[in-house]
């Protein structure tokens, strides 16, 4: 309900100028003092120093003049510490140390007993020096702090409160752009949504059946896979106001600064309800508590603390929706994901192949697209990317129809743009050795012939000796469409399949090279998988082994004796070494094919499509294994360093 306010009241914006205009005024007065400040002290320096006219003398000197009757007068400087005077050759002075009573007791007495008149010339304004000099550098300080602070600060803070203010950012209503219109593959997240959408809209329908809006919504899911960009859809959407902020943006190294973020940026969305509020990158602040918790560690528990405090104190029907996004849930603190704080998850995933072809048509709005480009068959071809990869994939495609002067995007430029995302761009560059050239050839030649062998692997698209990123040459895998899971014997499959290039080296050159590193480490990483993370290790059995974590102590441990990680480290050796016994005896078996697939490669660069069908169309096809992996990425390349 609105209340009545005093239309003689000042609104807030003008309450925000007339502290910007205080502002602009205190730093404008800061600014000309601090010089006016500096050259004072200058000139209160130099006055300060004695300025004496005549020959020094040293007090031996001195001394010695007096005894032989060469002095005429003395006069005693009481703030500069000097003797002046005149003898025989004109003017003399005699710096004496400050507080040596001693030294002055002698060079009176020294006076007296040669009859030299003496007087002492007081300076009153010379006493003055000592704290003015004192005084006038700590105004210099705090003059110089109060610039810094007045041209840091946020406008329109209160002084130092300004580091306890939240820095949210409101966007107003139209704001946004982004609709939900403008998001693709995320079906099930955007219904969430839509009814958070609904209920700021028209909460009375929702109240009539007794229901409430989920208090916060949480979105799960890997990087560039659209949950910020759910957000900002989520605010083109909603006509009430949109806060948005980072969960970094909480953290500071001053003590209770996170915890006063958080209070006022609780209080601002309040005070605007109904409105939503969406946390970027939550797993920043809401990391699981320790029971030791020391230094910033502690600061950081204080400002989850009173997070959990803001969101549990909501009272129903407040209007208030807590919005945040993580790539990491698994990190967070179990009180954080309770009901009552955020009630609902909402896990977004990679797209399959509709989504993908629905975020493909939204990126390529407003791009010259050739007739000729299905986005069909370009989704089939990017399997597991996400909506940043193909937002990539797009912009891509478009940049290279640019560069070589074409005036549509075409479904080369696209196939091409796919291939520069996973394996990065072509290195013409790169000049291959002949002995290079037949290498590559054969190992690439080998992932293609294994891969066709056996099963449980996906289908060779495409073959290239031509250099891209750090790898000498790649192996494109097309796999049938999208899959949930995955058999043992097609995991065993694919690892052989991955080692297919160093077998193929070993069998026509009789050494392996530094090559096939990256095959190496993927085969490794999936083996260990295998028999770590998915039980299908024969000796260990259906025993998964992961890190443990302790609860609340947040202790974390590897949760598996020495023995158990011995035998996973043999298990482990023991599927790589199989996998390559099996692929020799493919590529063996299809020796020909291997020759003529190099042999074409080194004649080609590269072969896709019809071309490179007809030359694997002869290879004898394997039964079903115990051995094959897990495709992430389907590409394999070789080089001498990562693939």
């Amino acid at each position: 309900m609105a209340k009545n306010k005093d239309p003689q009241a000042p609104s807030p914006a003008d309450d925000e100028n007339r502290k910007a205009r205080a502002k602009k005024k205190g730093l404008l007065f800061a600014i000309l003092a601090f010089p006016v400040l500096l050259g004072f002290y200058a000139t209160l320096l130099w006055w300060s120093s004695p300025r004496t006219g005549g020959q020094e003398l040293r007090l031996d000197q001195y001394i010695t003049l007096l005894r032989q009757g060469r002095i005429s007068s003395a006069t005693i400087l009481e703030t500069d510490n000097r003797i002046t005077g005149t003898y025989d050759r004109g003017k003399y002075w005699v710096a004496v140390a400050a507080g040596r009573e001693t030294i002055f007791a002698r060079l009176t007495s020294a006076l007296e007993d040669a009859g030299v008149p003496l007087k002492v010339q007081q300076q009153p304004l010379k006493n003055l020096l000592v704290p003015a000099s004192l005084i006038l550098p700590a105004f210099i300080v705090v003059d110089g702090f109060l610039i810094l602070f007045l041209a840091f600060r946020g406008g329109g803070s209160d002084g130092y409160s300004a580091f306890g203010k939240s820095r949210a950012k409101r966007m107003a209503t139209g704001e946004s752009k982004i609709t939900f219109a403008d998001v693709a593959g995320v079906d099930e997240a955007i219904e969430e949504l839509a009814e958070v959408r609904d209920y700021l809209g028209s909460p009375d329908k929702f109240l009539a059946m007794g229901a409430a809006v989920p208090k916060g919504i949480l979105l799960t899911g890997p990087p560039g896979c659209g949950k910020t960009l759910l957000a900002r859809a989520l605010a083109g959407e909603a006509n009430v106001p949109f806060f948005s902020i980072s969960g970094s943006e909480f953290v500071e190294i001053f003590v209770g600064v996170g915890a006063s973020r958080i209070r006022d940026f609780f209080a601002v969305a309040k005070s605007a309800a109904p409105c939503i509020v969406f946390i970027d990158e939550l797993d920043a602040v809401g990391r699981g508590r320790t029971a030791m918790a020391v230094g910033g560690q502690d600061e950081r528990e204080a400002t989850l603390n009173q997070l959990l405090v803001e969101m549990d104190g909501f009272e129903s029907g407040s209007g208030v929706i807590v919005l945040a996004a993580t790539n990491r849930p698994d990190i967070l603190d179990a009180a954080l994901l309770r009901p009552g704080r955020f009630d609902r998850r909402v896990g977004i995933d990679r797209p399959d192949v509709r989504g993908r072809e629905g975020v493909l048509k939204i990126h390529a709005r407003g791009k010259p697209l050739a007739a000729e480009i299905d986005m069909a068959a370009v989704a089939k071809r990017t399997v597991g990317f996400s909506g940043a990869d193909l937002a990539n994939v797009v912009n891509e495609a478009a940049l290279l129809a640019a560069r070589r002067g074409s005036t549509q995007v075409e479904a080369k430029h696209m196939f091409e743009a796919i291939e520069r995302v996973v394996a990065g761009p072509e290195r013409h560059t790169r000049i291959l050795s002949p002995q290079d050239r037949y290498r590559i050839a054969f190992h690439e030649a080998g992932h293609a012939v294994a891969a066709t062998a056996l099963p449980g692997t996906d289908r060779v698209g495409k073959l290239s000796i031509v250099a891209r990123g750090h790898a000498g040459g790649f192996t494109w895998y097309v796999p049938e469409g999208d899959s949930l899971s995955v058999t043992r014997s097609q995991l065993l499959d694919r690892i052989a399949a991955m080692m297919g290039g160093r077998v193929a080296e070993e069998i026509v050159t009789g050494e392996f090279s530094s090559g096939s590193q990256s095959d190496l480490e993927q085969a490794g990483t999936l083996a260990r998988r295998m028999v770590a993370d998915f039980g299908m290790s024969t000796k260990m059995g259906p025993y998964i082994v992961k890190p443990f974590s302790n609860g609340y102590q947040g202790e974390m441990g590897v949760g598996y004796s020495e023995r158990v990680a011995a035998d996973i480290d043999a298990e482990t050796q023991a599927i790589l070494l199989e996998a390559e016994s099996r692929c020799r005896e493919v590529l063996t078996a299809n020796r020909a094919t291997l020759d003529q697939l190099a042999h074409a490669l080194m004649e080609q660069e590269s072969l896709e499509g019809d071309a490179l069908d007809d030359l694997l169309l002869n290879i004898t096809q394997t039964g079903p294994t115990d051995a094959a992996p897990v495709g992430a990425r389907s590409v394999s390349g070789s080089g001498t360093g990562a693939s």
